[in-house]
């Protein structure tokens, strides 16, 4: 079978909530960066790209009716190539770049676009049908934004609390304090601000369009434990450690990888930046959500025949600090400072949709950037699972 290539990669800069980007739809935002990896590449005739797939967790508003071809469509591509929308919730774009790989490897295809997009700010309201017409009582909307909505009355109550109280037990669970949770968060900080300043989002972080963002819109450079240490924790526990300063905040943005054989690379003339050497999924009770990719990269080394001592930097989604410190301590083997080493989504930012490509993304271009070798790039998935993807370059 032919092998799998990340042949480029971009992504928007990351806007707050109700930010920078809360003007613009997702769609739109799907399709700059769709538009934006196609000119990057001027040997690539657009109707040579097999198909786009990407990853989008709510689905609930504007980008509903299958964003993945819809960006086909906004970015003016040829209408031939067609799309598909894939869900697994914060890790659907690298879903999406998995099934790309597939894809290829299986001789399906030789070139396929994958990503991702949320707008968190733009999620809508819903309202659930009632069970029979005209109902007299008052109905409740449910925000689409994040976490458990409309919840299924046969679910368990214990596997339904929200992603912070989880994140709460797993804290109580591994022993994770407060301080080190906040050192994480601002060590996120420092890293993103230094790698800006470093010029390593430079080039694949396309600006979007009408908007005076350049850079991610949460990122807080002069981040501090002492301000930290100020916040109340975030879930509603009088005596928790979780809070609004070492999680995850709600985002929107795109991003987009280009996946390939070799011979495509050749006829695109890019060089690729890593071969998707293994990949795998796994899941855990929803209310453990956050160590979901510890088994999941388990596999996927396992798949690529390799162990901890050859991985020389690790993507891992920060949704949350306790969460990030959790899946480390279970990883004995892994050096802390080979994780996340350009900034994580505590600083960078976790639109869901759109984060499983950025961590691929940023894994990849890590590896050029030192000149090869293992990395990973992995994610926790609400609801109880993990998905992980080994590249090497």
């Amino acid at each position: 079978m032919p092998d799998a290539y990340v042949l480029d990669a971009v992504r928007t800069p990351f806007g707050r909530y109700g930010g920078a980007l809360a003007g613009v739809r997702p769609d739109d935002l799907a399709a700059h960066v769709v538009r934006s990896l196609v000119e990057r590449s001027p040997a690539l005739e657009p109707a040579a790209i097999d198909d786009v797939i990407f990853g989008n967790a709510n689905g609930a508003g504007e980008e509903n009716r299958n964003v993945a071809r819809m960006a086909v469509l906004l970015a003016g591509l040829p209408t031939s190539i067609p799309g598909v929308t894939v869900n697994r919730l914060c890790a659907s774009s690298l879903e999406a770049a998995i099934a790309g790989s597939r894809a290829v490897e299986c001789g399906d295809v030789s070139l396929v676009l994958t990503g991702g997009v949320e707008s968190m700010s733009r999620a809508p309201w819903v309202l659930s049908k009632p069970e029979k017409g005209f109902p007299r009582g008052d109905e409740t909307l449910a925000s689409t934004t994040l976490g458990w909505r409309l919840v299924n009355p046969r679910m368990p109550e214990r596997w339904t609390i929200s992603l912070g109280l989880s994140t709460e037990g797993l804290a109580d669970r591994y022993g994770i304090s407060r301080e080190a949770q906040d050192a994480f968060a601002v060590r996120s900080h420092r890293l993103a601000a230094q790698a800006w300043d470093d010029g390593f989002y430079d080039g694949w972080v396309v600006p979007v369009p009408e908007t005076d963002l350049a850079r991610d819109e949460i990122m807080r450079p002069d981040s501090s434990m002492e301000a930290l240490a100020k916040l109340k924790p975030a879930f509603r526990r009088e005596d928790g450690t979780v809070t609004a300063g070492n999680s995850s905040a709600l985002n929107d943005g795109a991003a987009a990888v280009l996946i390939g054989s070799a011979q495509a690379a050749e006829a695109i003339g890019r060089e690729p930046l890593a071969r998707i050497a293994g990949r795998a999924a796994s899941g855990v009770d929803p209310d453990v959500f956050g160590i979901g990719p510890v088994e999941a990269v388990n596999r996927a080394l396992a798949q690529a025949g390799i162990g901890w001592g050859d991985v020389a930097v690790l993507e891992l989604n920060e949704a949350f600090a306790a969460q990030s410190l959790a899946c480390l301590a279970e990883w004995t083997e892994l050096d802390p400072e080979r994780v996340n080493v350009n900034g994580g989504a505590i600083a960078l930012g976790h639109p869901l949709g759109a984060s499983g490509a950025r961590v691929l993304a940023t894994c990849a271009y890590e590896l050029r950037r030192r000149g090869g070798g293992y990395g990973v790039a992995a994610l926790c998935i609400g609801v109880g699972q993990g998905l992980a993807v080994v590249l090497e370059a």
